[in-house]
């Protein structure tokens, strides 16, 4: 691959820290690990990607190595069947598939806690969002004031999400 070159490459995301501003991409095919810049993701709609999401992304080589320059999917890591959360073991899973993709803002997350709230356009509730329904929707952090698509359900504690989208991937219907 020269210099200009750019080619379309899949693999998965080995890490993503938001607040270092990049993470890697381990290719399919193999070879070196790919950086994967913040810019980049931003680009793309996302502020962060869970570590293990299967990624798309156009690369090209630099004089620092393999970077990715567009990225072009993102699939949550693989989970089980199981619910995300034992707060959802005894909805009935045609409630969950059927939950309405809301326009949100996050209100505060602590990824070191695990969770955080976001208030949905127009309600007053606060909406529980945890760090496992997070990562099972494919993003690894939020940060205050990000806008995101969240399918909301009232459960046993009150409104919490069941997917969180990326505001960009949200209009796209994703």
């Amino acid at each position: 691959m020269t210099k200009d070159d750019a080619s379309h490459v899949s693999g998965h995301v080995k890490w993503f820290d938001p607040g270092k501003g990049f993470g890697f991409v381990v290719a399919d095919e193999g070879g070196p690990d790919i950086l994967l810049h913040a810019n980049v993701l931003r680009n793309f709609g996302q502020g962060s990607v869970a570590d293990g999401a299967l990624i798309e992304v156009r690369v090209q080589q630099t004089e620092r190595g393999v970077q990715a320059t567009e990225v072009l999917s993102i699939e949550p890591p693989g989970v089980s069947g199981e619910p995300a959360l034992a707060d959802f073991e005894e909805v009935d899973p045609a409630i969950l598939a059927a939950a309405v993709l809301e326009p949100a803002r996050v209100k505060w997350f602590d990824k070191a806690k695990g969770f955080g709230f976001a208030n949905v356009f127009g309600k007053p509730e606060d909406v529980f969002v945890h760090i496992e329904v997070l990562r099972r929707s494919g993003l690894a952090d939020l940060q205050p004031g990000e806008a995101i698509g969240l399918r909301v359900i009232d459960g046993k504690r009150g409104r919490m999400a069941v997917q969180v989208n990326a505001w960009e991937s949200a209009l796209k219907g994703q």
